[in-house]
């Protein structure tokens, strides 16, 4: 399909990596191109904000990002452009990731940031692609077609159950 749009999978921090990438494993199942990218809302504001601000330009539909601690960087994101702007909580820290998990859903009026569970990367993925879908009838069709697949994976879990129910 032409003019595809594109996901971008922001992270302040290369040690997010391990988590991100099964946003970025999930959005190649789907057939949606992705970038991986890290960016510091702190260490980094200037090149956040540029890379944000030119996003819709440069062919992006939805820009994922994760971040833990002050979690900062998704709000740095939706500040500078109007993109759906996805937000991972990343566990860690004093907190065990509630304080990302805050400072990611708590954004103010006007400036929104969908937020998945902590560390919840391939939720994340799954949103941007639904967000995706909304004007792509075939990547919607690809999202159906893993629904499917989780539907007769579960049907197949409740069969093996009852016959092990059975021979008790």
């Amino acid at each position: 399909m032409e003019n595809r749009k594109k996901v971008a999978v922001i992270m302040g921090s290369d040690s997010d990596w391990p988590v991100v990438k099964a946003a970025c494993a999930e959005l190649k199942k789907l057939d949606i191109p992705c970038e991986a990218h890290i960016l510091s809302a702190h260490r980094t504001p200037a090149e956040a904000a540029e890379f944000a601000r030119a996003a819709r330009g440069n062919g992006f539909g939805v820009i994922i990002c994760a971040a833990g601690m002050a979690a900062h960087l998704a709000g740095a994101f939706a500040g500078n452009t109007t993109l759906p702007v996805i937000g991972i909580p990343m566990k860690g820290g004093a907190m065990d990731g509630m304080d990302a998990l805050l400072a990611t859903v708590q954004m103010p009026s006007g400036i929104p940031v969908a937020t998945v569970a902590i560390n919840g990367a391939k939720n994340a993925a799954v949103l941007a692609a639904q967000m995706l879908a909304i004007q792509d009838a075939e990547l919607a069709a690809r999202l159906d077609a893993a629904r499917a697949d989780m539907a007769a994976q579960i049907a197949q879990k409740e069969a093996k159950l009852q016959d092990e129910l059975a021979a008790l």
